[in-house]
């Protein structure tokens, strides 16, 4: 066997739309399994984001549902686009015994290109794919011929344990969490549990100097995103968070995560971003962490997404004293029956308070709206519409539903036949012109509508940033790729 050396590779899919679109950051999934390596096993990593770019555009929807969107279908399809051979350089360079790739849904169709490079390059390396996708679809992510195993669930146990049974020749069999061929058949092993103690796993910037590819190239707040907690609280229509995390949420200790901040604060890293599903997820839990960070890090800014139930006066009131000095609040329609047919457990009534108490306690305000859920109507559409219109914030994160396979959404939509056999994800995304799933909308219909949706989020969003409306692309960096686009 080669030597014992692992390439984690994130995907392109920013740079497959346009070639000043990137993913200007350390992805947390490849920051945890290099560390898990390092730590447990005797394997050499590398960490490559393929979809990084130092600098990068802001991103503008219109682009992204129109010429954008083209654009990826066309590099899907064109081997010589300029990221396939510098992923193709990198493997022979790098000349692992395994490639192990992240695959969301919207990135699995440029997984599944990365794999056919790596097979073509040596046959001999085994190609292992982890994260949202094959935790979503299981066993059907073998379809894809290139692809040897598929982790389900936190890789962060799963991966050195594979890797070990590389080096002793043991039995996959006894791997939890894997999903591979066997005599032509897939074959599942039994379910991981969940990562019990949080503060058991490094922190992931700490290695990054020494195991992510081209981090000499990388902007400090590359290195920005913190987790606290794995897991939300509730139960959103659409959501696949719980493929992954699982239902019950868990919490790493305040004290763990201060000193995960301190430490970034110690590399000059500032302010920091928590990329947690719901942030806090919980009042009590919500409090001691900014107790937390109020005592052990002074004077340091941070900014995260949260729900709506947790913003009250008092709540808002403790994450300002702690630093916090951006939320991200997910209003997502403005209609009050489509938020209950998703769940979201608030009315827009609600929302727009919580968003004038964030506004008084004077954090800033960015929103995300979503359209096109399966009952929406133009009524509903226009609701949020007037939304958007309305709610005072720094930027609207603008989504189309995407029921992603595995989640709850996708078998609903499937039964009322919004979707059909051959379903390729490769076409679905947050901001997809392929996505109509409501099931009383011509998809001319919903296109024109969610045009006007998508003109009102760029005109406000360039307001905010204090330009003029204008036809052309923006400039300026993305220090953020789009969440929705992640998740």
């Amino acid at each position: 066997m080669k030597a014992r050396k692992i390439l984690l590779i994130e995907p392109p899919f920013y740079r497959l739309i346009k070639s000043t679109y990137a993913l200007c950051r350390y992805p947390l999934s490849l920051g945890y399994l290099a560390s898990a390596i390092e730590k447990s096993t005797d394997w050499e990593v590398l960490a490559y984001n393929s979809d990084f770019s130092p600098t990068a555009d802001f991103f503008n929807v219109r682009h992204l549902v129109g010429e954008g969107f083209l654009e990826y279908r066309r590099n899907l399809q064109n081997p010589s686009h300029p990221v396939w051979q510098e992923i193709r350089e990198c493997i022979v360079e790098y000349d692992p015994a395994v490639v192990g790739l992240s695959a969301k849904s919207s990135t699995f169709a440029s997984a599944g290109i990365v794999a056919a490079i790596t097979r073509q390059i040596d046959p001999a390396i085994c190609v292992v794919v982890g994260g949202p996708h094959p935790s979503s679809v299981g066993a059907q992510l073998l379809s894809c011929a290139d692809l040897d195993i598929g982790i389900t669930g936190e890789g962060e146990e799963t991966l050195p344990d594979l890797l070990r049974t590389f080096g002793s020749g043991s039995d996959l069999a006894q791997v939890q969490g894997l999903v591979y061929r066997k005599n032509g058949y897939a074959v599942s092993t039994p379910k991981r549990p969940p990562i019990d103690d949080l503060d058991s796993l490094d922190f992931p910037a700490l290695l990054a100097p020494r195991v992510l590819k081209d981090y000499h190239r990388y902007p400090k707040e590359a290195f920005r995103s913190v987790l606290a907690t794995r897991g939300c609280p509730n139960n959103c229509f659409f959501c696949g968070s719980r493929n992954v995390w699982g239902r019950t949420v868990r919490f790493r200790s305040p004290g763990n995560v201060a000193e995960e901040i301190r430490s970034l604060q110690g590399m000059g890293i500032g302010p920091v971003h928590f990329e947690d599903d719901t942030f806090g997820a919980y009042p009590a839990y919500l409090r001691a962490l900014c107790r937390g960070l109020t005592e052990r890090c002074p004077g340091l800014e941070w900014s995260c997404e949260t729900h709506v139930k947790l913003i009250t006066d008092e709540n808002v009131a403790i994450m300002k004293e702690a630093g916090c000095t951006m939320i991200q609040l997910g209003i997502e329609s403005g209609n009050n029956r489509i938020l209950r047919e998703i769940r979201k457990g608030y009315t827009i009534e609600e929302a727009f308070r919580a968003c004038e108490i964030i506004r008084r306690h004077g954090i800033v305000l960015e929103t995300f709206f979503m359209v096109g859920f399966p009952r929406e109507t133009e009524e509903t559409l226009r609701d949020t519409l007037k939304a958007i219109e309305r709610v005072e914030c720094r930027k609207v994160i603008y989504s189309i539903f995407t029921p992603y396979p595995g989640t709850e959404a996708f078998e609903w939509c499937r039964a009322k036949g919004l979707i059909c056999n051959g379903y390729d994800p490769s076409l679905h995304h947050h901001q997809s012109p392929a996505n109509n799933f409501c099931a009383a909308l011509p998809h001319t219909v919903f296109r024109s509508i969610a045009t006007e949706l998508e003109q009102a989020v760029d005109d406000k969003n360039r307001l905010a940033r204090g330009e003029k409306r204008k036809g052309a692309m923006d400039d300026g960096p993305n220090d953020q790729a789009h969440p929705r686009l992640h998740t």
